[in-house]
């Protein structure tokens, strides 16, 4: 960093930005309030390694709350109780795990003899039994299970259909369950009485209705959704179209087309509204070829609004809002959940924006623990994959005591690899803290011991990775060393005090978790009037670590 007064200087104000002296305490936030706090909803994403978490969404984003290893692989389905007071994930390891959404508790599990296929509550607010319905993925048979009984017995099983059902859903409203098979072929059976709902439909055959239309497009269901009021319900096909049927007649009402051929046509007409620049649709055709070849069965679903009129799914060109009616609705604080291709996070949109622009840059990443690097290689990456994970942590053991810093690979890759390599190599081994200024900053790194020396593990200087995420905004803050834009080799510093007029100048890649006592002790040291203690304090080695809690 550039040298600065040890001692405060009166500055004139017109030269205060040239030559900052002190830290400046950054203005107090004010507080936002929710519009409809009462409001709050909860994001529960499943995960391909086994592992659920629970979030809750607050007036400030989102706040992470609870993490359970659930099942020893993929989590294969994730379903929500119709008065979403209940959570259920299943898995190939035959287990089925009920969650208490409000206490964020595991509440039961259930042993199967099978593997489950899907899954679906069937049964509304005030009953007495909270059953559960799971298909099996080796037969026709739908065993239904009274998931606070405490038996894994289940109290009925039955046969829908002639083939192992994919998708299950149900309407609470209608008390009418929907399933599709792999064949294709949709079924209407009640959730009370396990038979063909009369009460609920007006049609007695499905020959009057458009049950069969997946199995003569010869299309099989991946996802099937109700509206919560019981009018419609939505099929996404494997051929790549989205149909709408009404529940009543069964009748097919809408076909929305999102195939890759319907997506070119779209891009060579004359609707502007939907075309992309040419290189940007390039991208995401190819996007999407590779996603199809990765696999045809990768989880998409779709989500009916509050009011039932407006449909939600992703498409090629992004998420697309279909309506069965123009009226628009009273909206209170709609958020939509989205979890992208190749990408470990999830994304919230929504359509209030930040009051101050400075949390619109700098509070809009949420960042969780990592898996560890053991469950990555389980799951199949092996060492070799493990070996491309750059590590999150680092202890510097110094003369004074032990240093606990957080890395951030994700942000600044480039120079977390040059430090944790130095580190695992022995570079930085016995190098001693050669610049050290009371109330700003400790500086090391240098072979030399001067502040002239140390390269990168490239042999020469690389670029600066600023991030509007990380900045020197609060003190302890681990930051790179250099002589101008582009010139990092192996020199860093901690920071003991805000200095906002280093960003954008330094790359911020870590903060100090634990051992500030060790910085500050550090920072008494006597020093000449080059800043060079007078007496030499070294780091004895840094040992890296893939996550620091």
């Amino acid at each position: 960093p550039s040298r600065t007064p040890s001692k405060l200087e009166a500055i004139p104000e017109e030269d205060l930005e040239q030559e900052l002296v002190g830290p400046v305490l950054p203005e107090p936030k004010k507080r936002r309030v929710l519009e409809h706090e009462k409001v709050y909803l909860d994001a529960l994403p499943r995960s391909k390694d086994g592992h659920l978490k629970f979030w809750k969404k607050r007036a400030e984003g989102i706040e992470f709350v609870k993490h359970f290893r659930a099942h020893l692989g993929a989590v294969d389905g994730l379903v929500l109780s119709p008065d979403s007071s209940l959570l259920v994930s299943f898995s190939h390891d035959k287990t089925v795990k009920v969650f208490d959404v409000v206490n964020f508790d595991m509440m039961t599990m259930l042993k199967l003899p099978y593997i489950p296929l899907c899954a679906a509550w069937i049964y509304k607010k005030g009953e007495a039994r909270t059953r559960l319905a799971i298909s099996d993925q080796g037969s026709p048979d739908v065993h239904v299970y009274d998931v606070r009984g405490g038996s894994d017995d289940p109290i009925h099983t039955f046969q829908p259909h002639r083939s192992p059902v994919a998708v299950l859903a149900y309407s609470p409203v209608r008390d009418t369950c929907i399933s599709a098979d792999q064949s294709g072929v949709l079924e209407y059976w009640s959730g009370s009485t396990y038979s063909f709902p009369a009460a609920a439909v007006s049609f007695r055959s499905k020959l009057d209705s458009d049950l069969y239309a997946l199995a003569k497009a010869k299309a099989q269901a991946q996802h099937l959704e109700i509206s919560k009021n019981g009018v419609h319900f939505a099929v996404i096909c494997s051929d790549r179209r989205v149909r709408v049927f009404a529940v009543r007649t069964g009748k097919l009402t809408r076909i929305y087309d999102e195939s890759l051929e319907a997506a070119n046509e779209l891009q060579r007409g004359d609707t502007e509204m939907f075309k992309l620049e040419p290189i940007d649709f390039g991208r995401r055709m190819a996007q999407e070829r590779e996603l199809q070849a990765a696999d045809p069965a990768l989880p998409t679903n779709a989500a009916f609004d509050e009011s039932g009129n407006f449909l939600i799914y992703p498409t090629l060109l992004g998420i697309k809002a279909a309506a069965e009616s123009s009226q628009k609705q009273a909206e209170r604080d709609p958020t939509l959940i989205a979890t992208a291709f190749t990408k470990e996070r999830f994304y919230l949109f929504s359509k209030r924006e930040p009051p101050e622009a400075l949390d619109a840059l700098n509070s809009r990443d949420v960042f969780n623990e990592k898996p560890r690097v053991d469950d990555i290689m389980v799951e199949g990456g092996g060492a070799a994959e493990a070996q491309n994970i750059l590590p999150r942590g680092a202890i510097i053991h110094t003369t004074k005591g032990d240093i606990w810093l957080k890395l951030f690979p994700d942000e600044c890759p480039k120079t977390v690899e040059n430090f944790t390599s130095h580190a695992k190599n022995g570079y930085y081994d016995n190098i001693i803290f050669h610049r050290i200024i009371k109330g700003f900053m400790l500086q090391t790194g240098d072979p030399l011991g001067n502040g002239t020396g140390g390269q990168s593990i490239w042999g020469s200087e690389f670029e600066d990775e600023f991030s509007r995420s990380l900045r020197h905004d609060r003190p302890f803050t681990l930051s790179m060393a250099n002589a101008g834009p582009g010139t990092n080799g192996s020199q860093f510093f901690i920071t003991t005090v805000p200095t906002p007029w280093l960003d954008n100048k330094h790359t911020v890649f870590g903060r100090v978790v634990k051992g500030t006592d060790v910085i500050l002790n550090i920072e008494k040291t006597k020093t000449d009037r080059n800043d060079k203690p007078l007496e030499d304090i070294k780091m004895v080695n840094i040992e890296t670590k893939m996550a620091i809690d």
